[in-house]
């Protein structure tokens, strides 16, 4: 029996570090990622996180199969705002004898829905409902680092009605992020935005785009990225994406990957 909740996971800052920066000046993606959300409900569940190097925690092997997706909340157009925050080491041994200065750039207040369909054969997935449902958890999650400790209202977790995705005709509203997970090739219709579909008259629409993390390459043991978007305008030839539902009751798609 599957099962398709979102909740709304918040905290006051969050750093989500790019490890392709240096040890200098430190870059946060500023959506969270499906490895950095598997973590979070392996702690609410009280699952082991990393334990031995080389070898992926207890939690990703229990959810790694698990179809997730995220969409950002009081966002500005994708962003969130950041502060600069600067640490300074004075540990000999880390830095031989002088001090050592980093920096981080936070993101301040974000907040995001994050949607989970669950196998409810799964026992894992059936207690994971449980303690979402009820607001419980039994290690504290965090945006990144420990003292970013995020929470969720029990009012927040909702159950969606939904479809699995058949023949799309025309555009449609996609609430999450999603993958561009298509190749260019002569006389493909890709996923665009339909800039004449004459929604959002109040706001102006916008895209934005990020390069995430969407699962980790078990032989190099490091982040496999992906090119993701973010829109409010209607997305046309939406056929050729990947794992959307349709939430029968709102009338839009999200995408689970």
């Amino acid at each position: 029996m599957e099962k398709l909740i979102s909740i709304d996971l918040k905290a006051d800052f969050g750093f989500f570090r790019k490890p392709d920066t240096n040890n200098t000046v430190n870059l946060s993606y500023n959506i969270i990622h499906k490895p950095a959300i598997l973590g979070i409900l392996g702690a609410i569940i009280g699952l082991e996180g990393y334990t031995q190097k080389g070898k992926l925690p207890h939690y990703y092997e229990i959810f790694r199969d698990l179809k997730l997706g995220v969409q950002p909340l009081d966002d500005e157009k994708g962003n969130y705002p950041k502060t600069n925050i600067k640490y300074s080491n004075t540990v000999g041994y880390a830095n031989k004898g002088t001090n050592f200065l980093t920096e981080e750039m936070t993101l301040i207040n974000p907040k995001y829905r994050i949607f989970m369909l669950l196998n409810l054969t799964n026992e894992y997935h059936k207690k994971l409902l449980n303690y979402l449902s009820n607001a419980q958890s039994e290690f504290i999650p965090y945006f990144g680092k420990n003292e970013f400790s995020a929470w969720w209202e029990k009012s927040s977790c909702k159950e969606y009605s939904f479809t699995k995705k058949v023949e799309i005709n025309g555009s449609i509203k996609i609430k999450t992020v999603f993958l561009k997970n298509y190749v260019i090739k002569e006389n493909l219709d890709i996923p665009e935005p339909d800039i004449f579909s004459g929604q959002m008259k109040d706001d102006l629409p916008f895209m934005y785009f990020e390069r995430l993390p969407k699962d980790f390459d078990l032989d190099l043991m490091q982040y496999d990225l992906g090119e993701f978007v973010f829109s409010t305008y209607l997305i046309k030839n939406a056929n050729n994406l990947k794992d959307l539902y349709y939430l029968n009751d709102e009338g839009c798609y999200v995408q689970l990957i």
